[in-house]
């Protein structure tokens, strides 16, 4: 059987530093990666991922539904919703291109997966800085986003309670406790009958969503706040047998495999 094909979005930056020693002085310039987490867990899984850090998606993202429909699911992590809207073409030379933002919405009406990942550019992020709120993304997925800076650190870390029958699709072969997480951006969760919260933070932590379903169209979409790697996310996660579990039951549910 083929393998179902996904596409990540985000998960990509750049970090300069200037070093001093003394006198004297020197910058430097560092790329980061932080899907490796998800992309070894999906390597031997029935999806075949491409992973688009945030710099190619800027150029990489198709700009018509022919392009989007080569994948059945499409997840969006830790990029900020400019990056798709200001194409070279528009932010350098004024030229009119299409909304990949309608496009993505139009995409899963149609019968895609859509999954939003948390981070300090997804939802509404760090400062508000992300802009997810008020766009077409927003209106595919079960949750909707705050106007300002929506981030929750929880240096203590917290457990995840889980709120969804425990033979949801998702949720199946994740029983007991899951390791501790670092965070997540704020959400409200819609008020419709195709919409589930699966799993949510603590009492402690405001009860806010974590884990949440809906669908949109023909289509299926999912909101993760929390992070898939550190800092968010840390490692006992990532080596917990539980995160390749959840990725491919989110995927299979997204994509209507299960």
């Amino acid at each position: 059987m083929a393998k179902k094909k996904a596409l990540l979005l985000g998960e990509s930056w750049m970090s300069s530093a200037t070093h001093y020693k003394g006198f004297d002085q020197f910058g430097s310039v560092t790329f980061h990666l932080g899907a490796e987490p998800l992309v070894a867990a999906l390597k031997n899984s029935p999806f075949e991922l491409t992973y688009m850090p945030a710099h190619e998606a800027v150029n990489g993202l198709p700009f018509d539904l022919e392009g989007l429909s080569t994948y059945d699911a499409i997840i969006i992590s830790d990029i900020g919703a400019n990056s798709l809207l200001l194409h070279p073409d528009v932010w350098l030379t004024g030229k009119p291109v299409p909304n990949r933002l309608k496009l993505l919405r139009t995409w899963t009406e149609a019968g895609g997966g859509l999954v939003m990942i948390g981070g300090y550019f997804s939802f509404q992020g760090i400062d508000g800085k992300a802009r997810w709120h008020r766009t077409p993304v927003e209106d595919v997925l079960p949750v909707e986003c705050l106007p300002y800076d929506d981030r929750i650190e929880v240096p203590e870390g917290f457990s995840a309670v889980i709120t969804g029958a425990s033979d949801h699709p998702i949720l199946q072969g994740l029983d007991g406790e899951w390791p501790l997480l670092l965070g997540a951006n704020e959400v409200t969760v819609r008020e419709r009958a195709d919409v589930e919260v699966l799993a949510r933070l603590p009492d402690s932590e405001g009860g806010h969503p974590l884990l949440v379903t809906g669908s949109y169209g023909a289509g299926r979409s999912v909101a993760w706040t929390s992070d898939i790697g550190p800092h968010w996310l840390p490692t006992p996660f990532v080596e917990w047998p539980g995160y390749t579990r959840l990725w491919t039951n989110v995927l299979n549910w997204v994509t209507k495999a299960a």
